[in-house]
C-alpha cells in the first residue's frame, strides 16, 4: 500500500494515450505545475500521449503558459471539461478554432461530481444551471461546434426540473501538495487552499486510476500531524519531490507567505485600501449599501471586490462574513496572483463543501461583475465571440444567493467620467454597449429568478435597474445624468422605468465616507 517514490519522468511515463487526467488547483494556487510541465515535455520529446481528456474544477492557470496550458496542444489533447478557462488562452484557442472538444460546466457541479465518482453514484442531480447554457434546452454545456456528445441530462424528479450530469471515469489524478511521510500521506501545510484533492484522490482511486502527488518535501513516518494529512497514502500511487523552486510556488509568482496558507495572522490594516472617488467606486458603494449586520456573502473579481474596501472605509466590515468558493470563510478574499485565498480566514474547508453551502442557499448575498444584460435579466459573463471565459462558480453562486448584486460600468472600452459636486458626469462614452437586446450566452438566467423570487439588482455609475416580474425595471439614476441620453440611447432595449424612479443616495457622490454604520 506504500507507493512508489520515485522522479517526474517514471512518474508521468504512465499516462496513456486516451487517459481522462484531472488536475487540482485553483486559478493560480495550489497548481501541481512540475507535473504539467513534464507531460508537456515529454509529448514535445516522445508525441506521447495522445487524445487525453483533462478534466479540471476551478479556472488554473497565469492567463499565459502556466498550469492547464501546458497541456494545450494538437494532438496530447482531446477533450477538455473544466469551469473556467480565462486564465487557460491556449486552451480557449484550441476550442475557439475547434482543434479540441470542449465542456464549461458550472464548477460545483465538477467538484461533486468527484466525490459522486469516489463513492461509485451516477452522477451530479441537481438544480444548478437551470435556464443557463448548461441547460441542454439550450447549449448542454458544449462549447464549440465540434462537441456533440451529451454529458448532461434534464431529469424530472418528484415532479420539479433537475439536471443530471453523468458521472465520468478517471485514469490519472495530478496533485500539488506540501509534504509527503514515507506511507505516502499527504499534507497541504503550505498551499493556499486544499481545493478537492482529497475527492480527486478518492475519486481516480477507486475508478482503478493511478494518483500522481508533486510535493516541496518527503519526511519521517510520524512527523505529520494526522488531522492535517488531507490525502491518506493508501490513494497515492506515486510521489515526486520537487527541487525547482519555480515548479512548486504556493502561488504564482509567490514562493511562500505564511498568511495566504493560514499559518499565521496579521494586521488587517494592510488591506482594504482608500479608493478614490471613481465610478468604481460609486459602483461599490452602492453595492455595500445592501450590506446589513449578519450576512454571509460572496465577491466576484474587478469591482464587486471594491465592496470589501467600501465595507472596511465604513467600518461595517464586521457586519458580513465573506467566502471563498475556494474554500476560505472569513478573513478578507485576496485578488491577483492570491485569488482564491484569504488572510486570516476564520476556516479553510474542501471545495465541494463550499459549494453544498453555496447550492443550499447558505449565501445571504453576492456580488458579482455584470459583462452583458438584457431585458429579461439575463447575464452573460462566460462567452463573448470567439472567447471562450467560462461561468467558474457564477451559476452556483448567482443562481442560490439570497440576494444578487451584479456589479459593473454603464459601457465599456474607452468609458471616461467624473464626479464633481456631488453629480456624475459622462465625458465620454464608452464604445461597447453592455445592456443588449439578446446577451451571447445565458450565464444567469433571469426568469429562473422569477419563478424563485430571488431579489436581483444591477448596479452601474450612472443607474440602478431591478429584476421584477415583468422584467428588467430602471429604479434608481444618478444626480446629474440625462436619462435619455446618458442611458436609454446607450441601451439596445427600452428597459421598464418604474413610476417612483428615484435618485440615488446622494451620499455615493461626495468625497467622505457616508457613514453606513
Amino acid at each position: 500500500m506504500i507507493p512508489k517514490f520515485t522522479n517526474l519522468k517514471e512518474a508521468l511515463s504512465i499516462i496513456k494515450d486516451n487517459d481522462v487526467v484531472v488536475t487540482s488547483g485553483f486559478v493560480g494556487c495550489s497548481n501541481p505545475e512540475a507535473l504539467e510541465a513534464g507531460v508537456e515535455k515529454r509529448f514535445k520529446e516522445t508525441n506521447s500521449p495522445k487524445n487525453l481528456t483533462l478534466f479540471y474544477v476551478a479556472g488554473q492557470g497565469d492567463g499565459d503558459d502556466k498550469s492547464v496550458n501546458h497541456l494545450a496542444h494538437e494532438g496530447l489533447l482531446g477533450t477538455v471539461i473544466a469551469g473556467h478557462f480565462n486564465k487557460a488562452p491556449k486552451l480557449m484557442d484550441l476550442m475557439a478554432a475547434n482543434k479540441i472538444k470542449g465542456y464549461n460546466v458550472p464548477q460545483g457541479a465538477l467538484a461533486q461530481m468527484l466525490r459522486n465518482v469516489a463513492g461509485k453514484k451516477v452522477g451530479v442531480v441537481t438544480h444548478v444551471g437551470l435556464n443557463t447554457f448548461a441547460d441542454p434546452r439550450k447549449e448542454g454545456s458544449k462549447v464549440n461546434d465540434v462537441t456533440t456528445e451529451d454529458i448532461v441530462e434534464l431529469i424530472n424528479i418528484g415532479g420539479e426540473e433537475r439536471l443530471f450530469y453523468k458521472a465520468m471515469h478517471f485514469d490519472i489524478a495530478l496533485i500539488k501538495g506540501s509534504f509527503a511521510d514515507e506511507r505516502g500521506n499527504i499534507s497541504m501545510d503550505l498551499e493556499v487552499v486544499p481545493t478537492e484533492v482529497l475527492s480527486i484522490a478518492q475519486a481516480v482511486h477507486n475508478c482503478g486510476g493511478k494518483v500522481i502527488v508533486q510535493v516541496n518535501k518527503v519526511v519521517k513516518n510520524g512527523s505529520l500531524d494526522p488531522k492535517l494529512v488531507k490525502i491518506p497514502g493508501v490513494c497515492v500511487d506515486y510521489v515526486v519531490e520537487i527541487q525547482e523552486p519555480s515548479l512548486k510556488q504556493q502561488a504564482y509568482g509567490i514562493d511562500y507567505e505564511p498568511e495566504l496558507a493560514g499559518n499565521t495572522r496579521i494586521a488587517e490594516k494592510n488591506y482594504n485600501a482608500y479608493i478614490p472617488l471613481n465610478a468604481k467606486k460609486v459602483i461599490a458603494r452602492r453595492g455595500a449599501m445592501e450590506i446589513v449586520p449578519g450576512l454571509v456573502g460572496n465577491l466576484g473579481i474587478g469591482i464587486p471586490e471594491l465592496v470589501s474596501n467600501i465595507a472596511a472605509e465604513e467600518n461595517i466590515s464586521d457586519h458580513i462574513v465573506l467566502t471563498v468558493e475556494s474554500g476560505p470563510v472569513g478573513g478578507i478574499p485576496q485578488s491577483g496572483p492570491r485569488f482564491g485565498g484569504s488572510i486570516n480566514a476564520d476556516a479553510i474547508i474542501d471545495q465541494p463543501y463550499q459549494f453544498d453551502f453555496y447550492d443550499g442557499g447558505g449565501l445571504d448575498i453576492c456580488y458579482l461583475g455584470l459583462a452583458q444584460a438584457d431585458s429579461h435579466g439575463n447575464l452573460n459573463v462566460s462567452k463573448f465571440g470567439t472567447r471562450i471565459a467560462g461561468c467558474g462558480g457564477f451559476i452556483s453562486i448567482s443562481q442560490n444567493s439570497k440576494k444578487v448584486i451584479f456589479c459593473g460600468t454603464f459601457t465599456t472600452k474607452g468609458l471616461k467620467t467624473e464626479i464633481k459636486d456631488g453629480k456624475l458626469n459622462i465625458l465620454e462614452e464608452g464604445q461597447v454597449k453592455k445592456f443588449r437586446k439578446d446577451v451571447e450566452q445565458i450565464t444567469f438566467s433571469g426568469d429562473y429568478a422569477r419563478s424563485v423570487s430571488q431579489p436581483v439588482l444591477y448596479v452601474t455609475e450612472r443607474c440602478v435597474f431591478e429584476l421584477k416580474k415583468d422584467g428588467l425595471t430602471l429604479v434608481e439614476i444618478a444626480p446629474g445624468v440625462d436619462l435619455q441620453k446618458d442611458i436609454l440611447d446607450q441601451m439596445e432595449f427600452e428597459p421598464i422605468i418604474d413610476k417612483n424612479l428615484k435618485f440615488m443616495d446622494p451620499r455615493i457622490f461626495i468625497d467622505k465616507p457616508m457613514g453606513l454604520k
